[in-house]
């Protein structure tokens, strides 16, 4: 059970934290103000707390049976295998994400418009799918920690987290997509 709780925590911190980066994020391409050290503040926390989560994640299903037999009950399920397909394609979409500055503006410099489309796709979707696991996510850990037993608050929590996380993903994705078509396509 300390595994789950740990996960649970890291989880939660994890959810703080990229709201945290995100809202960051948004001012930058809002403003364009760029401060490196903020940058920093706001992602490496982000990066640490999301390798421990997904780290513990990985040995809860791998080492405590909790990856087993999902389709028993498909519909109960429906949530854990959403969140864990989220999980499975975060680290692939990191990778781009981390390097979609750059590429952007090679690609844009190099005019290759369509690598440069799928690039801005590919960092929507990874957007989606941060959005998507924290909103599942989120009422499970604290559940997990206690924090939550009674149904009826379990469901005003992953409505309220949904509403939350659905906001932030609309405003970051409007913010990223407006600042980097300011930045990089010149018409």
């Amino acid at each position: 059970m300390i595994l789950k709780k740990t996960n649970a925590v890291l989880g939660l911190l994890s959810s703080i934290a990229v709201v945290v980066h995100m809202a960051y994020n948004c001012f930058c391409y809002l403003t364009f103000y760029y401060n490196p050290a903020l940058k920093l503040v706001t992602s490496v926390p982000l990066m640490v707390l999301m390798c421990g989560h997904a780290i513990c994640g990985m040995c809860a299903v791998f080492l405590l049976g909790d990856g087993t037999r999902l389709d028993l009950y498909p519909q109960k399920n429906r949530k854990t295998i959403i969140q864990r397909i989220s999980a499975a394609l975060i680290f692939p979409l990191l990778i781009v994400h981390l390097k979609t500055f750059e590429a952007m503006k090679s690609l844009s410099e190099s005019g290759i418009w369509i690598g440069f489309a799928l690039l801005m796709v590919l960092q929507l979707l990874f957007y989606v799918v941060i959005t998507v696991h924290t909103s599942i996510s989120f009422s499970k850990a604290c559940i997990t920690l206690g924090l939550l037993v009674d149904e009826k608050k379990v469901r005003l929590t992953d409505r309220i987290v949904v509403l939350v996380m659905t906001a932030l993903l609309l405003v970051t994705s409007f913010a990223v997509v407006k600042g980097e078509l300011s930045m990089f396509v010149h018409i």
